[in-house]
């Protein structure tokens, strides 16, 4: 039903910008979120971001006032712009559709991840 495509990862410097897209049919709707997910090798995946259909948006503590998702008027994507980038937010980020938006901790909605996208932020 879905299948996402991520990109816009790269090699950034402490205190830079990336945008992340992430695009597919069938993206926000009434019976899920769209998530943007982070992996650290060693570590479990965690929620970074969401996005509904009416655009109410919730964030990790780790990236709130230096991150934003946002989606085109298609919904066809989902963007996330990550500003004031730190060390610490390299990670390979994936986008899905998310249950739980508002938890604190959205999980995949259909448990398949995509390939991707890697964002390496060096001091």
């Amino acid at each position: 039903q879905v299948q996402l495509v991520e990109s816009g990862g790269g090699s950034v410097e402490t205190g830079g910008s990336l945008t992340l897209s992430c695009t597919g049919p069938g993206l926000t709707s009434s019976h899920y979120c769209m998530g943007w997910f982070r992996q650290v090798p060693g570590k479990e995946r965690e929620g970074v971001a969401v996005i509904d259909s009416a655009d109410r948006t919730s964030y990790a503590d780790s990236v709130r006032g230096r991150f934003t998702i946002s989606q085109d008027n298609a919904k066809t994507t989902v963007y996330l712009q990550m500003n004031s980038l730190k060390p610490e937010d390299t990670a390979m980020y994936y986008c899905a559709p998310a249950y739980d938006c508002y938890t604190g901790s959205p999980h995949n909605a259909f448990g398949v991840w995509g390939q991707g996208t890697l964002v390496t932020v060096s001091s």
